[in-house]
């Protein structure tokens, strides 16, 4: 077996009933989106489908813990990497994708592949996708407040009171801003169809809940 299906197979095992949005179905989202995004940006595609694999390995100690998931995720694609063998060029290199991929860090990355990574993930949160792992990220959110005390530092926005109203702090306060942030034409080319789906549904969510109906 080649290292990138060693590596799903170690992945999914990790992220095995992750309660999060974090799960296996997103990474493998973001690594068919980088390969899409490489196909006219360029990279070495064998860094990115890895780091793309690996990025969010880390989310699982982050529920525990607090703490920095990408910091984690790129410990653990470290030691995974060099137990299997992986040269010390790749394993640095795709550990560095993972440490600059996260949008609330606000990371510089320095290399093509980085910035794929950076924003396929990104992509990840926008559009229709991008709604339902909000939504089902808050309630993981809240449920893990409840439950271990864990609170997220970066995602304060998910224990309001009101859901309603940490849903729309998280949409000024993520998705809209994301494609100005965004690395790539070929990512911002994505992303300006997904954020119209997310304003459209924004718009009806308003209506729907303005009491004037």
């Amino acid at each position: 077996m080649d290292l990138i299906e060693t590596t799903r197979q170690f992945v999914a095992k990790v992220l095995e009933g992750e309660p999060s949005t974090h799960d296996m179905s997103h990474i493998e989202r973001v690594e068919n989106t980088c390969m899409k995004i490489h196909e006219k940006e360029g990279g070495n595609l064998r860094v990115l489908r890895l780091a793309a694999l690996l990025h969010d390995v880390g989310i699982v100690r982050e529920h525990a813990e607090g703490g920095n998931h990408a910091q984690y995720s790129a410990e653990l694609a470290r030691d995974f990497l060099n137990e299997n063998g992986a040269e010390t060029e790749l394993v640095d290199h795709v550990a560095s994708c993972i440490l600059t991929h996260r949008f609330s860090r606000g990371m510089q990355a320095e290399t093509i592949e980085a910035r794929i990574l950076q924003d396929a993930d990104r992509i990840d949160a926008l559009g229709a996708v991008g709604i339902f792992r909000s939504l089902v990220s808050m309630g993981a959110l809240r449920t893990l407040k409840q439950t271990i005390g864990t609170v997220k530092e970066t995602s304060m926005n998910a224990y309001t009171d009101d859901p309603f109203d940490g849903f729309y702090d998280y949409m000024e306060r993520k998705p809209f801003k994301i494609q100005e942030r965004l690395n790539t034409e070929t990512a911002k080319e994505i992303a300006e169809r997904r954020i119209a789906i997310m304003r459209m549904y924004l718009e009806e969510l308003k209506e729907e809940t303005s009491g004037d109906i």
